[in-house]
C-alpha cells in the first residue's frame, strides 16, 4: 500500500496560496504578454522585442503595457479557482485514498487545466485584444485612432466583431496548450511533495526508534 501523504488541511492552504500568488504574478507578467502577443500577430510591424517595446512606449505610453492587467487578473482568479477545485474533485474520484499515484495526478491535472482554460477563454480573447490593439478590430468598429481600454470595452468590441462565437475563438488551441502544462505541473508538484513527505516520515521514524 502506498504512502498516504496527503493532508486535506494542507491542500486547502496550498490552493489558497497558489490562488493569491497567481494574482501577484499577473502583475509581473502583464507587460511581457503585451510584447509577446504583438510579436505573434500576423504581419507584426515590429522587427524585434526591443523595437516592439520602444514603439509601444513612444506611441501609447507606459500604461499600454498594463492595459490588460485588470482583465488578466479577472481571468486568472476564476481560472485558478476552477483549476484547483476540479483537480481536487477528480482526485476524490480517481484517488480517494490520496496515495501518490502519478497517473491519477497527470489525468486530473490535464482535465482540470482543460476545463479551466475553456471556461475562461472569453476573458483570454478580451485580454489578447487589449494587448494587441489590432488595427482590424479598431477599423471594424470605426474606432481608428483610438485604443480599446478596459474589460467592458473589449467585451463590446469582440461582440460587435463576431457575436457570441467570437468569445471562444482559439478555445481548442488554448485547451491543447493548457492540458500538458497543468498535467506536468501537478505531476512534478505531487512527486516532490511525496518525496519530501516520505523523507519526513522516515526521519520521524528513526527518531522514535532512537528514543526506544
Amino acid at each position: 500500500m502506498g504512502l498516504l501523504y496527503f493532508s486535506r488541511d494542507l491542500t486547502s492552504c496550498t490552493c489558497l496560496m497558489f490562488l493569491f500568488l497567481s494574482s501577484f504574478v499577473s502583475c509581473l507578467t502583464a507587460s511581457h504578454l503585451v510584447v509577446k502577443q504583438r510579436m505573434q500577430m500576423y504581419n507584426s510591424p515590429y522587427r524585434g522585442v526591443l523595437d516592439c517595446i520602444r514603439c509601444v512606449w513612444q506611441q501609447e505610453g507606459a500604461l499600454a503595457f498594463y492595459r490588460s492587467y485588470t482583465t488578466q487578473l479577472t481571468m486568472n482568479v476564476p481560472f485558478q479557482a476552477l483549476h484547483f477545485m476540479t483537480y481536487e474533485y477528480l482526485q476524490e474520484l480517481l484517488n480517494p485514498q490520496r496515495h501518490y499515484n502519478p497517473s491519477s495526478h497527470m489525468v486530473s491535472g490535464a482535465l482540470a487545466g482543460a476545463i479551466a482554460a475553456a471556461a475562461t477563454t472569453p476573458l483570454d480573447v478580451c485580454k489578447t485584444l487589449l494587448n494587441t490593439q489590432e488595427s482590424l478590430a479598431l477599423d471594424s468598429v470605426s474606432q481608428s485612432g483610438r485604443h480599446i481600454t478596459g474589460l467592458g470595452h473589449a467585451f463590446r468590441t469582440v461582440y460587435r466583431l463576431g457575436g457570441l462565437p467570437a468569445y471562444f475563438k482559439g478555445v481548442q488551441a488554448r485547451v491543447i496548450y493548457q492540458m500538458p502544462s497543468t498535467a506536468i505541473s501537478w505531476s512534478v508538484y505531487e512527486f516532490f511533495k511525496y518525496v519530501i513527505t516520505k523523507h519526513q516520515h522516515e526521519k520521524r521514524r528513526i527518531q522514535r526508534d532512537g528514543e526506544k
